[in-house]
């Protein structure tokens, strides 16, 4: 396959062949960062875990040069902390028994860039060799401005694609902004109970991240286990943990469908349930 930049990293764990890698995808994530996909795609990486008939692939827009550094991380150049990203990705593949794994390499400064076509034109090529039933990527309410971005990319990319290839469902998840604010109505709920040695594994290997001074295992475990006891006040649990999503799908599906209305749109449904509730009791 042919891609933007010559330094796309291609990992396909099992060893079988890229094509083939490719076809068998029905489940695919896309993120920013080295270690975004296994907190945004959880749902769709335990979902196809040791399953023959499920195969997610994951897919990495950036090449983590910019990424936060510490500890014995602190002197790390940014070549060099993008070999060590690079390699962090991989194992974290290894562990998810990924059927593939892109690495896109773009700076985070083309990513951003709407008029940049390299992005767009990568994640198109991806999207039409695998045909996935599902995508996983950033929601577009993130705070992070790469993640939102990317989850722009993707919808631009999904909307060039023949109407009938395109992805049965596209999830915009929880990242650097939760999305428990999200009425009941507009939210996804997708339940990764029971996977928590293989969420906690799939993290754990972003050692330059957690020792250079970002916990995201337990941040990402803490958030699962809040939103599943948080969910509704007067049931108990239903789930151990859960990961909240932004459906994409209606914006992947019609072309002429804003996405900055369809946010709004969501925004304004929780003021007013703010507001309607302060009015009742106030």
């Amino acid at each position: 396959m042919e891609f933007s930049l010559p330094t796309v990293d291609v990992c396909i764990p099992d060893g079988l062949a890229e094509a083939d890698a490719m076809r068998r995808t029905t489940h695919l994530g896309i993120g920013a960062h080295q270690d975004d996909l296994e907190g945004i795609a959880l749902h769709g990486i335990v979902t196809c875990f040791g399953r023959g008939d499920r195969w997610f692939t994951g897919v990495t827009c950036t090449d983590g040069a910019g990424s936060p550094r510490s500890g014995r991380y602190a002197d790390c150049t940014d070549a060099h902390m993008k070999q060590i990203r690079r390699e962090e990705q991989r194992t974290a593949a290894r562990i998810g028994r990924y059927s593939a794994m892109f690495q896109l390499d773009h700076p985070s400064s083309s990513v951003k860039n709407p008029s940049d076509p390299k992005l767009v034109n990568d994640l198109l090529a991806i999207l039409l060799a695998t045909r996935p039933a599902v995508v996983y990527t950033h929601n577009l309410a993130d705070k992070h401005d790469t993640h939102v971005a990317v989850a722009c990319a993707v919808l631009r990319a999904i909307r060039r694609m023949p109407a009938a290839d395109r992805p049965g469902r596209v999830y915009g998840c929880e990242f650097w902004r939760g999305l428990d604010w999200l009425n009941s109505e507009d939210k996804v709920i997708l339940d990764v109970s029971g996977h928590e040695h293989i969420a906690a594994a799939l993290l754990g290997v972003y050692d330059s991240q957690i020792a250079g001074g970002k916990r995201y295992d337990l941040a990402a475990l803490g958030r699962r286990r809040a939103n599943a006891t948080l969910a509704e006040s007067h049931a108990v649990d239903t789930a151990a943990e859960t990961i909240y999503a932004m459906d994409l799908t209606p914006l992947a599906r019609e072309d002429r469908l804003d996405s900055v209305t369809y946010v709004s749109e969501r925004v304004r449904r929780f003021e007013a349930d703010v507001v309607a509730k302060l009015k009742k009791n106030g």
